[in-house]
């Protein structure tokens, strides 16, 4: 007779889904019979890879906008209920079926500007809308997922800066690293999956991504209806001061047409209670020592590693002939996650027009070089130097050492947001442009 497992009033059972820091299993409730998700996470590994902060902040997301979580813990592993959805991801629909018909294509569309509507008037900005995030339950209703790039800004915050995001879903502004307004910039999102949803394919390739910021030329197939041809048109529109908002959609003819808004449930208390008490018991902070030899986030640097780093020990040059000056080996720090720091690479070496491969937390970003004559290659990868720091170590693969020098300076002026410089540094930058200003 095989033992069932049981985690305070929940049976677990079969794995369902296994991702990089987390499993998830079926459970459910001995009390209500509902069926569950129980996502669990190894709470030494959360620590090991200073990932605290960032589960915290997105439990608290998922809370203000989806269901009441209960976090459950124990002394090594922590347990996060969620609601169990069986219709998988909408992404999988379109690739077995390809393109919906209008009225479902309408009605997906409709439940996800209801559903990101919702989110905004918590104050949550989703930032990673595509068709792999959404999710469908067994009624084919649709689910909005992965939280794990969303913003929560401060009060009075009014323009997000980070570059994040999936390329061929994100808005220009975002590209443009002058601040975006997060609801607008979601509006967009919202607008490429409805043409996905109806086409089949995406209305931008990786090439239009060089040019998405300065203007979003598209064509609608023919079996477009006129009024779903007008609506995409005004929300894939590039200058986010003129495109249409949410509540501008939600009285569009088309979109209205057969429209039942969601019921959206309320919760008056949202607590953190649970949450807070998971992580931040004191004596979690011996997990630190706890080091394996999972492949599960960016590799830690110790001492020794950043001193034969540094430039005083750096003997590539007595090696190198014919390069001159030129450096084929730069990185830079960041204070951000890295996944943050990881997305926002992605979707700025792909609106330079370069195609990107990533494995794990390291990235080839690969093209042709300005010349049209040679292949040209660049390795990224992220490493752990501190709690609070990670460093990206960029290497040129291949192609002439001026064109990588080129990229490096055009990639990291496009990074500033996620990028750290040191106070003096900062200082400096801000009175120079101050006086520039004034002149």
């Amino acid at each position: 007779m095989v033992a069932v497992r049981k985690v305070g009033k929940y049976e677990v059972g079969r794995t369902i889904g296994e991702g990089t820091f987390a499993k998830v299993k079926f459970a459910q409730n001995t009390e209500t019979g509902e069926s569950v998700a129980m996502k669990v996470l190894d709470r030494s590994t959360i620590i090991k890879h200073k990932m605290t902060d960032q589960i915290k902040r997105e439990i608290s997301i998922m809370k203000l906008v989806r269901h009441p979580y209960v976090v459950l813990a124990s002394r090594t592993k922590i347990y996060i209920i969620l609601e169990f959805i069986t219709g998988g991801e909408l992404f999988d629909k379109i690739v077995h079926h390809g393109r919906l018909s209008e009225n479902e294509s309408r009605s997906y569309f409709q439940q996800l500007i209801d559903g990101v509507d919702y989110c905004h008037s918590k104050g949550v900005y989703h930032r990673d809308l595509k068709p792999e995030n959404l999710l469908l339950d067994s009624q084919g209703n649709l689910k909005i997922s992965d939280f794990g790039l969303s913003a929560l800004p401060a009060p009075g915050v009014s323009l997000l800066k980070t570059t994040c995001g999936t390329p061929n879903y994100v808005a220009p502004e975002v590209l443009s690293h002058k601040g975006y307004d997060g609801a607008v910039a979601d509006v967009w999102s919202c607008g490429v999956i409805l043409y996905v949803l109806m086409a089949g394919y995406l209305p931008f390739d990786e090439l239009d991504l060089t040019t998405l910021h300065e203007r979003a030329e598209f064509s609608c197939p023919s079996w477009f209806p006129v009024g779903a041809k007008s609506l995409i048109h005004r929300i894939l529109d590039p200058n986010p001061e003129t495109r249409i908002r949410i509540e501008q959609i939600r009285s569009d003819e088309w979109f209205r047409k057969g429209y039942v808004p969601v019921r959206l449930l309320e919760y008056e208390d949202v607590n953190l209670d649970d949450v807070n008490a998971v992580f931040d018991d004191p004596e979690e902070q011996h997990a630190n020592d706890q080091h394996g030899n999972e492949d599960m986030g960016p590799l830690i640097l110790n001492a020794f590693d950043l001193i034969i780093l540094s430039q005083g020990l750096n003997l590539s040059a007595l090696f190198e002939r014919g390069e001159g000056p030129v450096k084929h080996q730069t990185r830079f720090v960041s204070q951000k996650p890295p996944r943050v720091v990881l997305s926002s690479m992605e979707v700025v070496a792909q609106s330079m027009g370069f195609k990107t491969h990533i494995r794990n937390y390291k990235m080839r970003v690969e093209g042709i070089s300005a010349n049209k004559m040679e292949h040209f290659s660049v390795m990224l990868e992220i490493f752990e130097v501190a709690p609070t720091f990670i460093m990206v170590d960029i290497q040129k693969a291949a192609g002439d050492a001026g064109e990588y020098q080129k990229f490096y300076k055009n990639f990291c002026s496009n990074l500033e947001d996620i990028i750290w410089k040191p106070l003096n540094e900062s200082s400096k930058s801000r009175i120079t442009k101050t006086k520039s200003k004034k002149g």
